[in-house]
């Protein structure tokens, strides 16, 4: 794979390369004492006051865990953005690409027209500045912000192209809803990051990375490595994003306590549904709230089967618990959209490792891989369309821009309790059905796109785009 400007490359040997180190990232912090490395949140910009957002795409240098200083990316900062917070209403966004290669920012989950929307065909040159005028109208959710470009998205987004989006209506106290940022209220990036002999970040794909997508042998939680999260006594949210290329987490406390469901992808659910287990695929998005009353170091797990840490909690007494009891109901109210469907399409997302061996494409959507010049299929504005989508060989998380959608059916049966909400990413493990409605308008020039968000299979041909109108 070419290299550009700001990445790095390296020969170096890749330590047990896709699976994760087993060591327990439990830390020797009683109750009530700060670990000696505490995880820190992403910087906060609130546009609300200002109705102006700002992102500048940077190169820098980030030393993980340790390791030495490596070349990276981000937005506003060395590695990864800060976390946006925005309103309904208008909003000014400027991004500006300092990079030595064109960059896209795709407002994954923000329900705005295709000449908004970041995509592939929004490409911002080096040194060109990107300056659409959005409204937003939607329901609070978390979403967030990344780098679109067509077969550069994987390596881009590794390399910390990437941030998260609040959008908030200021009604959380309302709703009984912890939202201090970084106390009660914890944003967390999970990505899992391939290191070398020399403690680098690497990003080498072989044919078979490829194939089954990037996995690493390091988890980072918002960029850090081997971080605690301390938090109050008492209930605390945690908006959680994969943010990784391709690995699938399931995650559980080693405790056993429950995580309470309270929102997916696109907002609220209409009350908190306790899990014992939450799937998470790369892109999808989800709010839950943990009971640390009890005090305790518990850790957030991933893969009960071959289990790693994937964060450390610590209570400290000293902070305030804002929230002490979980709501009984939330004011989520997913419309049903079944009988409103006017058209129903078949989708089946292929690959094959024959047609990559032999040159070929290998991977593609209803056996076409991705072109630019052709739109696949066209919308009517303001329809609801029953989507049937099929995976072939692995499970992958299927996207559509600009819609919000819900999951009908998994494999035949009910979707899973983290389906239940308005989604824009489901993990298809062989098949899936979807009711989407389009509400938002997007021409030839500026489609929306359809994709695995496994991004070394979108960056080679699982991909196709539509337009509403």
């Amino acid at each position: 794979m070419k290299r550009r400007q700001f990445l790095t490359s390296t020969s170096a040997a890749i330590l047990s390369a896709g699976v994760l180190s087993q060591t327990s990232v439990r830390q020797a912090c009683a109750q009530g004492q700060t670990p000696q490395t505490r995880l820190a949140m992403p910087p906060l910009l609130d546009t609300r006051d200002t109705g102006r957002l700002a992102l500048t795409a940077t190169s820098g240098s980030t030393a993980f865990a340790g390791g030495p200083g490596m070349p990276t990316a981000g937005f506003n900062q060395a590695y990864l953005g800060p976390t946006i917070l925005m309103q309904n209403g208008e909003l000014a966004a400027e991004v500006k690409n300092t990079l030595g290669e064109p960059i896209s920012t795709h407002w994954h989950g923000l329900l705005v027209p295709g000449e908004h929307d970041g995509g592939p065909h929004l490409a911002i040159a080096p040194g060109a500045t990107w300056q659409p005028e959005m409204s937003i109208g939607q329901d609070p959710a978390t979403i967030w912000y990344h780098s679109h470009i067509h077969e550069r998205t994987a390596e881009q987004v590794y390399f910390g192209l990437a941030g998260v989006i609040h959008v908030t209506d200021g009604q959380d106290d309302a709703r009984g809803l912890p939202s201090t940022y970084g106390l009660d209220d914890l944003t967390l990036v999970l990505q899992d990051r391939r290191f070398d002999a020399s403690g680098r970040m690497v990003y080498d794909p072989s044919m078979m990375d490829i194939m089954h997508g990037f996995a690493g042998n390091r988890m980072l939680v918002n960029g850090q490595v081997g971080a605690t999260a301390v938090v109050p006594q008492g209930i605390v949210r945690l908006r959680l994003l994969n943010g990784s290329n391709a690995r699938i987490y399931t995650l559980y406390l080693d405790d056993t306590r429950p995580m309470h469901l309270v929102a997916t992808d696109g907002g609220f659910l209409p009350a908190p549904v306790a899990l014992d287990v939450l799937r998470l695929a790369p892109g999808e998005r989800a709010e839950v709230l943990v009971d640390f009353s009890s005090g305790g170091t518990p850790v957030l797990m991933s893969d009960p089967g071959q289990a790693y840490g994937v964060l450390q909690f610590a209570t400290d007494s000293a902070l305030s618990a804002r929230i002490t009891r979980l709501p009984d109901q939330l004011d989520g109210a997913p419309a049903d959209l079944s009988g409103a469907e006017v058209a129903t399409r078949q989708f089946t997302l292929d690959m094959g490792m024959g047609g990559m061996m032999m040159g070929g494409g290998g991977f593609a959507i209803n056996g076409r891989p991705f072109d630019m010049r052709r739109i696949d299929f066209e919308v009517a504005l303001g329809s609801v369309e029953r989507w049937q989508i099929r995976s072939t060989m692995v499970a992958h998380p299927f996207h559509v821009h600009g819609v919000r959608f819900r999951a009908v059916t998994e494999n035949g049966g009910p979707p899973r309790p983290e389906n239940t909400g308005w989604k824009d990413t489901v993990l298809v493990p062989g098949e899936a059905e979807i009711l989407a409605r389009f509400d938002q308008p997007a021409s030839r020039e500026t489609p929306f796109m359809f994709h695995c968000h496994i991004l070394e299979h979108e960056d080679a041909g699982m991909m196709g785009q539509f337009t509403v109108t």
